[in-house]
């Protein structure tokens, strides 16, 4: 392999996909094609609905917000998808050290980006039920423009280091990824010196972005239920719970298999390989398939949809 940069004898490095799985890689590319095709899918339908509005009613405030969650949805899931199927139906490993690093970069910055947005929508539930006589002056447009740009550019500055730092490192005859896609610590640890600045730099910005992030959703999520049980009305408060139904799934989604890799990759040494990678996948692609049908559960031009994908015989009415 050429020498082209100072230090470093590595210009490819070589993906392995799901170790220990690899005689079913024609079988698992079938589940990533259908998320990463339910993920476009939706996003394309879910804006096609909202174009056709008129007059967005008050749960349609946000409209910028959901927008930039789909467009943050479908930039995480083509920056992994694509290689990944490349991987486990073209036998396409190789990647080059530089796409590697840039989509290692897109990868992580889209992922604090995501996870700024249910931020976001938690502090939109949070104005909503606690104080609605509020709610279209607090979250105006300009605001929600503001906290959208605010994530970008916190997501931007926090990951851009770790490419940085990693392209310091010496790189001499490790190679191999067990990973699906170029991961942040499956790259560091190949390096052939001392990574003990970008472990540190990682975990720290991991631990800020869930530490903070959670924090926030959590204290909106316990000044929601306080407000919830003042309410005399068991009707009112059924009401008021449901509209975070949808907000309180996509967090399980985006969150439990997102803290899974995060702690296998630090304390997990017991967990298979294969387990560790399947979750690291998982919350890369489940959410932006899901996303699209927990917020639109009950808009059926999308569900219809969805469902004709498997069932193109079928007709569904009204409900």
């Amino acid at each position: 392999m050429a020498d082209n940069v100072t230090h470093r004898y590595i210009s490819s490095f070589f993906l392995v996909g799901i170790p220990g799985l690899q005689a079913f890689h024609c079988w698992l590319g079938i589940p990533v094609f259908v998320l990463f095709a339910l993920g476009l899918l939706g996003k394309q339908h879910h804006h096609q609905h909202h174009q056709t509005r008129t007059k967005p009613p008050p749960a349609y405030v946000l409209l910028p917000l959901y927008a930039g969650v789909n467009m943050n949805d479908m930039a995480l899931t083509s920056s992994t998808a694509p290689k990944m199927l490349g991987i486990f139906w073209l036998d396409a490993h190789w990647i080059d050290f530089d796409v590697c690093l840039v989509q290692l970069y897109f990868i992580h910055t889209f992922c604090i980006v995501e996870s700024t947005l249910l931020v976001a929508m938690a502090f939109d539930r949070y104005v909503a039920i606690c104080i609605p006589l509020r709610y279209t002056t607090i979250l105006t447009t300009p605001v929600v423009l503001k906290m959208g740009l605010t994530g970008m550019i916190r997501a931007s500055l926090m990951v851009l280091p770790c490419p940085l730092l990693i392209k310091r490192l010496p790189y001499y005859t490790k190679y191999v990824i067990n990973h699906a896609y170029c991961e942040h610590m499956a790259v560091v640890k190949l390096a052939s010196a001392n990574t003990l600045i970008n472990r540190a730099y990682g975990i720290s910005v991991a631990l800020s972005v869930m530490v903070l992030d959670l924090g926030l959703i959590a204290t909106s999520y316990i000044k929601i239920l306080q407000a919830v049980f003042r309410l005399s009305s068991q009707n009112a408060r059924s009401k008021a719970l449901g509209t975070c139904a949808a907000h309180v799934c996509t967090i399980l989604v985006s969150y439990t298999p997102a803290l899974f890799s995060f702690l296998t990759h630090r304390i997990g040494k017991k967990v298979p390989p294969s387990i560790h990678i399947i979750f690291a996948s998982l919350y890369l692609l489940v959410p932006p398939a899901v996303n699209p049908l927990v917020y639109g559960v009950k808009t059926k031009q999308i569900r219809d949809r969805v469902v004709s994908l498997f069932f193109p015989s079928k007709k569904f009415s009204e409900n």
